[in-house]
């Protein structure tokens, strides 16, 4: 038999070789953000967003100090666009599309919180102001109307160990940024790109 024999292709076949959900699985859906919830929120300091556009998905990570992921009302979430690369695969798909999907990770918790909504960008004056850092504003913001989010358990991050430092890898180790884009584009300028990276990022996090 070739491999497309044992694809699966239909919802029954999936819960033919899988349980049904139990308890806790489907019970701690929430549209609310509650006081439980909103400490979580308040201190992840990194999330991964999905998104869809005419040119397909994206996921994206974002990352700032905790308390980045404001709160405005129990079911309204507004996250600063900081500076990046300027592709705005992300932000160009809101605009399009508004669903979006977030992985929330708060360090040293193994339980993540995942939300599902809708995103808006906002320019108003007054919100970029007060997501500023070192004087500087973002250019827009992303407000995201809950439609649903529960936390997720604990066992993908226990079997990846990610905040056990004795797994980390040695970053000498791997390919560098420049080493990456050489990889694709051969005559591209590594050393260069590699001696100035860190002192360009620290000067471009906001």
């Amino acid at each position: 038999m070739t491999r497309e024999n044992y694809l699966i292709d239909s919802i029954d076949q999936l819960e033919e070789i899988y349980d049904k959900p139990v308890g806790g699985s489907i019970l701690k859906e929430t549209s609310i953000i509650n006081d439980d919830y909103r400490q979580l929120i308040e201190s992840a300091t990194f999330f991964a967003i999905a998104s869809i556009g005419s040119e397909g998905m994206d996921c994206s990570p974002r990352g700032d100090e905790p308390g980045f992921i404001r709160i405005l009302d129990n079911e309204t979430l507004a996250i600063p666009d900081r500076r990046g690369n300027n592709r705005l695969d992300t932000i160009k798909n809101i605009v399009q599309d508004s669903r979006v999907a977030l992985l929330l990770l708060i360090p040293g918790l193994n339980e993540t919180v995942r939300i599902n909504g809708n995103a808006q960008l906002s320019v108003e004056p007054g919100l970029l102001e007060s997501f500023k850092v070192d004087g500087k504003a973002p250019k827009c913001v992303i407000v995201i109307k809950l439609k649903t989010m529960y936390f997720q358990c604990a066992r993908a991050l226990k079997r990846s160990r990610l905040w056990d430092a004795t797994t980390h890898v040695d970053p000498a180790a791997m390919p560098t940024a420049g080493g990456l884009i050489k990889s694709v584009v051969s005559d591209f300028d590594q050393a260069s790109y590699d001696s100035s990276l860190q002192q360009r990022q620290e000067k471009t996090l906001y």
